[in-house]
C-alpha cells in the first residue's frame, strides 16, 4: 500500500506544480488538462478557460509522487491542520525553496532552528497549501 498526497486547486494547479517542481527539484511526470482528458462528465460543465485547467497532474519529488488537480465543482479553502513536510539535507536548501515559494505566502513559523531541525519554516503558500520545509539534522 502507498499513501499519495493529493493537492487540489481552483484553477492555479499548472502554476503551482511548476513552482513546486522548481522549489523542490522535482519532475512533472503527468499534466493533463480537462480539454485533453475529454471526460464528458466534466467538459459540458466547464467554461472554455476552465477546459485548460488541470484534470490530473503528477509531481515526483525524490521518488515520492504527489497528485495535483484543479476543481470547479467544490469550494476550496486553506486547511491549517494538514500539510506537507519536505525535508532537505541542508539549511541552504531550505532557504532556497522558501525563497522561491514565499511570494504571496503567509508565514506561520519563521525560519529558525528547533530541537529537531537546524532550519525549519512553516507557511501557507499563495495557493492555500500549508508547507513545512526543514532539515532533519540539528548539526547543519
Amino acid at each position: 500500500m502507498k499513501i499519495t498526497p493529493t493537492l487540489n486547486f481552483a484553477g492555479t494547479c499548472r502554476e503551482a506544480i511548476q513552482l513546486y517542481a522548481k522549489a523542490f527539484g522535482g519532475d512533472i511526470t503527468c499534466l493533463i488538462s480537462y480539454r485533453d482528458a475529454g471526460d464528458p462528465d466534466y467538459l459540458s460543465k466547464l467554461t472554455e478557460d476552465q477546459k485548460d485547467y488541470i484534470y490530473h497532474g503528477e509531481l515526483m519529488l525524490d521518488g515520492q509522487r504527489i497528485i495535483m488537480s484543479d476543481h470547479t465543482d467544490i469550494e476550496l479553502g486553506t486547511c491549517y491542520s494538514n500539510f506537507l513536510t519536505v525535508v532537505f539535507d541542508t539549511k541552504e536548501e531550505v532557504q532556497r525553496a522558501y525563497e522561491l515559494m514565499r511570494e504571496g505566502s503567509t508565514t506561520i513559523y519563521e525560519m529558525a532552528a528547533t530541537p529537531y531541525s537546524s532550519c525549519r519554516v512553516v507557511f501557507v503558500d499563495k495557493f492555500g497549501i500549508r508547507w513545512g520545509i526543514m532539515t532533519e539534522q540539528t548539526e547543519r
